[in-house]
């Protein structure tokens, strides 16, 4: 074993003292990131579209525009709707934004927050400061467990050099993964621009669970970190409904919304030695309907 893996295993739980704030005379950032880490082949994260659906589901409400059930570990697709029907995907951006974080930065390295940070709309921390300096892995857990565009902004300036380098990256790697349906314009996915399909998604979530540092903060209900406020900290919930109601088994992973998207959640559960997945994309009630879909799998067996 490397000892650059052993270190990340070694890694706490989640970055619950992570800071947010930070000297600004630090060690200045690594250049831009023009070259990315080799991305896995595409074909082990796909999802196989062949064959029948395990089983049916009638909805109470509307159904969601798009969705799919799947086994994480292999790939078998056990329900879908529209599994390759592109459309906006909100912050379900930000799965993309942190595979080439983790790939592309240590969880120590500091990121200088640009201006580009302080513009943004929606979800943040908010109190990022331009000039501070702030751990990679603290940006990472608020832009994964409450959806911060803020971080995820910063994130990507200080690996892309600019948001346009960073985006660059982005659609370069979906194309090296064969996401055919995925285009990204920005790190967090406010732009209706941003666009996927729950293959893709399916495809990116097989990704990110087999990366240990996502693994670690996605499975967390909140956490607390350092604001640039001395003496104050911040308290991030998930925006994850079954992980925020303690559904069993819930171990991520990430949800979006905005007008044109709607209400979208990529749900992982864990029963036993078996972990199942669920995209819903423009979900009436993404929580529910995902909660419904899962125990149908996991009892079709």
């Amino acid at each position: 074993m490397s000892r650059a893996l052993l270190a990340l295993l070694l890694l706490p739980l989640l970055p619950s003292g992570c800071s947010l704030g930070g000297e600004t005379d630090a060690a200045p950032s690594p250049g831009v990131r023009s070259q990315l880490p080799p991305a896995p082949p595409s074909s082990p994260a796909s999802v196989s579209l062949e064959g029948d659906d395990a089983f049916d589901m009638r909805f109470r409400l509307k159904p969601p525009r798009a969705g799919l059930v799947f086994d994480l570990g292999t790939g078998d697709v056990l329900w879908r709707r529209r599994p390759l029907e592109p459309l906006p995907v909100a912050s379900l951006t930000k799965l993309m934004t942190a595979l080439i974080v983790v790939t592309s930065a240590q969880p120590q390295e500091r990121v200088r927050i640009h201006a580009d940070a302080l513009r943004y709309t929606g979800r943040s921390v908010g109190v990022l400061k331009r000039g501070k300096r702030v751990p990679v892995e603290a940006l990472l857990s608020a832009a994964l467990i409450t959806s911060a565009n803020d971080a995820a902004i910063a994130l990507g300036h200080h690996i892309g050099g600019s948001i346009r380098g960073f985006v660059r990256l982005m659609n370069e790697r979906a194309r090296l993964l064969g996401l055919s349906c995925s285009h990204f314009v920005s790190p967090y996915g406010g732009e209706k621009a941003n666009r996927s399909c729950a293959a893709d998604l399916a495809a990116l979530t097989r990704l990110a669970m087999a990366e240990h540092r996502i693994v670690r903060i996605v499975r967390i209900s909140y956490t607390q970190i350092d604001a640039p406020v001395k003496g104050k900290r911040l308290y991030l919930p998930t925006t994850n409904p079954l992980l925020a109601a303690g559904y069993p088994g819930t171990i991520g992973l990430k949800t979006g919304y905005t007008a044109e998207a709607g209400r979208c959640l990529i749900a992982v559960v864990r029963h036993g030695k078996r972990t199942l997945a669920a995209v819903l994309l423009h979900s009436p009630n993404p929580g529910e309907q995902a909660k419904r879909l899962l125990e149908r799998a996991f009892r079709t067996g």
